[in-house]
């Protein structure tokens, strides 16, 4: 009768640290991982970065910009302790967040981007439509109005992405019972810059950082439960954050600065400056240090991130 209280009793506990497990994982929102396949479809979150662009106010006038590429510099490979893999550790599509982030900067108010990653492409379809017309028409179609040139360029990359800056981690054990969990800290780094066409000349250069956690939980159990019967009982899950959506978010927040360093350095203004000026006022204490809050913090973007609470 004992062996098998000890026994009932040892299943309820490794039930009961399953179940423990389990729950972070619903602390943590993974419920999706264990529905392969459950998932629909559906539209990119809303960052807190992107709504601060969103929410800046509207510009004196429209900026035409042209950007040609935003490059992965990094040169780095995914870190893997057990073989060599040769995907890239952040992603190489880094100029569509770009655009997508100066679209949205004042709702869409500030930049007026033009096509030139697909230039090729654009200049070529072009050509067919104006061969098109000289062989089918009777040459009364009127010319192709000219492509629209920038005035800016924006120029910049990924340059940076360290791994393991900070790892560590805490767990315990009590007579074969034991849970632990370990986290690791990244950063990813993007610089961005206006350049004048005119004269070619640096005008505004800004960079932007954006951390990168992963947590890892884990439940065991270990015991014997008679002379010849072992009861081992494993369960844990793993969180990562997407490197893509920090590097969106890098951007996203590189492009809000460029803004305002532009403004500060009379380079376009806002039109409505009385409710452009808390916002100039926030940036300049950061920049100057007078604030020790990061951007996401509460500090700059205090109204975003108090409506999204």
């Amino acid at each position: 009768m004992k062996s098998l209280s000890v026994r009932g009793a040892t299943k309820t506990v490794a039930l009961g640290a399953t179940l423990l497990v389990l729950s972070g994982c619903k602390t943590l929102n993974l419920d999706p991982y264990f529905k392969v396949g459950s998932e629909s479809p559906r539209m990119p979150a809303i960052t807190s970065a992107e709504l601060g662009l969103r929410e800046l106010p509207a510009p004196l006038r429209q900026i035409d910009v042209g950007v040609y590429g935003y490059p992965d510099l990094t040169g780095q490979n995914k870190p893997n302790t057990n073989f060599a893999e040769f995907s890239r550790a952040v992603t190489q599509g880094g100029v569509h967040f770009l655009i997508d982030a100066l679209m949205a900067a004042g709702d869409g108010s500030w930049f007026n981007v033009v096509e030139r990653t697909g230039l090729n492409n654009l200049l070529q379809e072009r050509r067919i439509i104006r061969g098109t017309r000289e062989e089918f028409s009777d040459g009364n179609q009127p010319a192709m109005p000219p492509l629209r040139f920038a005035g800016l360029m924006l120029e910049g990359g990924i340059v940076a992405y360290d791994t393991n800056l900070t790892t560590g981690g805490a767990g315990a054990a009590w007579l074969g019972l034991g849970a632990d969990w370990q986290y690791q800290r990244d950063m990813v780094t993007v610089s961005l810059r206006a350049v004048s066409v005119q004269s070619g000349e640096v005008l505004a250069s800004v960079s932007a950082t954006k951390t990168v956690y992963s947590v890892a939980t884990q439940g065991m159990v270990f015991r014997y439960i008679a002379v010849d019967e072992l009861l081992q009982a494993e369960a844990g899950v793993t969180y990562n954050e997407p490197p893509q959506l920090a590097v969106r978010q890098a951007i996203e927040l590189a492009v809000y600065n460029l803004i305002l360093e532009g403004h500060a350095k009379n380079l376009w203004d806002f039109s409505d400056a009385a409710k452009a000026a808390p916002v100039v006022e926030r940036y300049r204490q950061l920049r100057n240090g007078g604030v020790s809050e990061d951007w996401s913090g509460g500090t700059l973007f205090e109204e975003v991130i108090n409506a999204e609470g």
